[in-house]
């Protein structure tokens, strides 16, 4: 893992997030499947590690555009990254089609006519996609989470 990710440090992390992972759930794998499940598990936190320094980086670039004084602090920046990782997962939990009509709604600007055309589907369609996505960020928001 450590080749992959090309720091020692940051693989030593996953690692112990990987045996975290398998204590939280409370049952541990049969010993033929241990070292199929543990990297099943540490390949999806390798996945989660690269989504967030994506979207982090992200971040830090575009608020290098923004005048000094406008830049938020250090605190603010933490819990929006925090927050923005969240959507993302959030929105990663869609299929493929709701997830990208909402983006192109909220994001872009489409109209449902537009975002129709583009996705290859009813307007109809595209409706439900949206309220789906928008039950999904409903329940993010005002559902306790486990």
């Amino acid at each position: 893992m450590s080749a992959k990710l090309g720091c020692s440090h940051t693989a030593a992390d996953l690692a112990h997030d990987t045996y975290l992972r398998i204590l939280a759930r409370g049952t541990t794998p049969e010993p033929d499947q241990s070292r199929r499940f543990l990297t099943q598990i540490a390949k999806g936190l390798m996945v989660d590690h690269y989504r967030r320094r994506r979207i982090e980086t992200t971040y830090l670039e575009t608020l290098s555009h923004l005048p000094e004084p406008m830049a938020p602090s250090p605190e603010e920046q933490a819990l929006t990254i925090e927050a923005l990782v969240e959507i993302d997962a959030l929105l990663h939990g869609l299929p493929d089609k709701p997830r990208r009509a909402f983006l192109m709604c909220r994001l872009d600007g489409l109209s449902y006519p537009e975002i129709a055309n583009s996705l290859g589907v009813s307007v109809s369609s595209v409706e439900k996609y949206i309220a789906k996505a928008l039950l999904v960020c409903h329940q993010a928001v005002h559902e306790p989470q486990p």
